[in-house]
């Protein structure tokens, strides 16, 4: 997928830059190249953005094919001023209103009038900054506006309110891209102010730990499969190797015979709920597809010398 960041006189680009440094880290997360970015404005000259910062576009909005164009927020301090900046943005406006239909526009913050203005909102879903909630209403009345939202995505469009709002739309985008593993480690590790604290048990069983692709294979695998269903033979085949050369490379990469590679994978899995989640053991234990709650106590408790319920007072996240 090819993201453009737009930049334009006295935009925000501290949101680009730190949308770009997510994209990149979910690209290294998969091991693909997931996202291709590159900033993009309607020349080619060094933009003066806010506070001062200076950057240039590395191609030229109406000549790049994008699958996504993402506008950042303006400095503005009243909506009163909204008029004299958007049209001081009209060439600007007006490429975004000519760009094609499969390109699909998103923004956050003050950058959703760009939206707006260009008619791209026309009939769509939107939400906006709060205290520009009036003035767009007002402004834009055919656009369906969602106030109370802090995130609407349609399939052309995407808008978050303020100016963190790029967080909201890059973990739209990566959660679909990722496998449900990658993106737990990715939110812990790139959204959340520190990772929680885990028990030495499950440590090299994070996804992050997995640096061979063979074994972010089989914990994306593991993660989809109910416990009861989890068996050298079936992971062997939806790997497509023997139950033979999958219990020696995973042998030889871990020193942990798979059954028992795979088994703690899953109770990793069962970790993760106790932390984050407020589910009762009974519900995780069903979702993750134990024959019986007893089953998954007592492989827990074997694996970490504590209960599902000690381990959840001991480590859930406050």
């Amino acid at each position: 997928m090819k993201i453009g960041l737009l930049l334009y006189d006295q935009c925000m680009p501290a949101g680009l830059m730190a949308f770009n440094d997510l994209l990149q880290a979910s690209n290294r997360l998969s091991g693909k190249l997931l996202f291709e970015t590159c900033l993009v404005g309607t020349g080619l000259k060094p933009v003066q953005c806010a506070n001062q910062m200076v950057l240039t576009a590395n191609s030229l909005l109406q000549d790049t094919p994008l699958d996504v164009l993402l506008v950042p927020g303006m400095w503005t301090e009243s909506p009163s001023q909204l008029p004299e900046l958007l049209a001081q943005h009209a060439k600007l406006i007006e490429q975004i209103r000519q760009l094609p239909d499969h390109t699909k526009v998103w923004s956050y913050c003050t950058g959703v009038c760009f939206l707006a203005e260009s008619g791209r909102l026309r009939r769509q879903r939107a939400t906006v900054t709060w205290w520009l909630a009036n003035a767009m209403q007002k402004n834009y009345p055919n656009v369906n506006w969602l106030i109370d939202s802090d995130c609407v995505v349609t399939p052309k469009t995407a808008t978050a309110a303020g100016v963190h709002g790029y967080l909201l739309l890059a973990q739209q985008l990566i959660e679909k891209s990722l496998s449900k593993p990658a993106f737990q480690e990715f939110i812990k590790l790139m959204v959340l102010p520190r990772p929680v604290q885990q028990h030495p048990a499950f440590r090299s069983f994070a996804f992050m730990e997995q640096a061979d692709p063979l074994l972010r294979k089989l914990a994306a695998i593991v993660a989809q499969m109910p416990a009861e269903q989890i068996t050298v033979q079936t992971l062997a085949g939806k790997l497509n190797l023997s139950e033979r050369t999958l219990a020696r490379k995973v042998s030889a990469l871990t020193e942990i015979p798979v059954a028992s590679y795979a088994r703690h994978l899953k109770l990793h899995q069962v970790s993760e709920q106790l932390i984050w989640s407020s589910l009762p053991v009974n519900t995780i234990s069903e979702e993750l597809g134990y024959s019986d709650e007893s089953n998954l106590r007592r492989q827990f408790k074997q694996a970490t010398g504590l209960s599902p319920v000690q381990y959840r007072k001991k480590y859930a996240r406050a």
